[in-house]
């Protein structure tokens, strides 16, 4: 059993995953023609879009397990946004809260964290409203919030060690 890995080197890890994914992602969303393409393509956009929504949990699980040390108990997120707010990092702390909520969101669905990116305002990410029927998720190819659009991955892993870096700074 090898040395454990670094946060550092696990994002890196992940970003590779991350960057896979999404180049399957854009694959699946450019036109190939066809019924049968229209079907592949809907199917490989899922399991990629799964695939990415499971890489973003992962890494934010990672990270919080990993930082967790840096506060006596309780909420992690809520705490490290805190303490950044009180640090006057505010840009980084409203941005380790709304990558929290994301994370929240699509690790357990409708609840506060869902309406509350609802009500964001000015929040970058797109929430999926209409997705109240089974009929509405046979038809959805993204989950609640849509984390397929370039650039998520790399912004939410550059929030990551950032934060990490202050809390080791500190």
């Amino acid at each position: 059993m090898g040395p454990s890995q670094s946060l550092p080197e696990l994002v890196a890890a992940a970003r590779a995953n991350a960057k896979t994914l999404e180049d399957r992602i854009t694959a699946a969303q450019t036109p190939d023609g066809g019924p049968a393409g229209s079907a592949g393509q809907v199917e490989e956009l899922r399991a990629a879009t799964v695939a990415l929504e499971a890489q973003a949990v992962d890494i934010f699980t990672l990270f919080e397990a990993r930082m967790q040390h840096h506060f006596r108990r309780g909420p992690f997120s809520r705490k490290l946004t805190s303490l950044l707010s009180q640090s006057g990092q505010t840009g980084l702390a409203e941005r380790v809260h709304q990558y929290y909520l994301v994370i929240n969101v699509l690790k357990h669905g409708k609840g506060a964290s869902y309406r509350e990116l609802l009500n964001a305002p000015g929040s970058k990410f797109a929430v999926n409203t209409s997705r109240d029927t089974a009929a509405d998720d046979a038809q959805q190819s993204v989950g609640l919030v849509d984390i397929s659009f370039p650039g998520f991955f790399a912004g939410l892993t550059e929030t990551i060690l950032e934060a990490s870096r202050f809390l080791e700074k500190q």
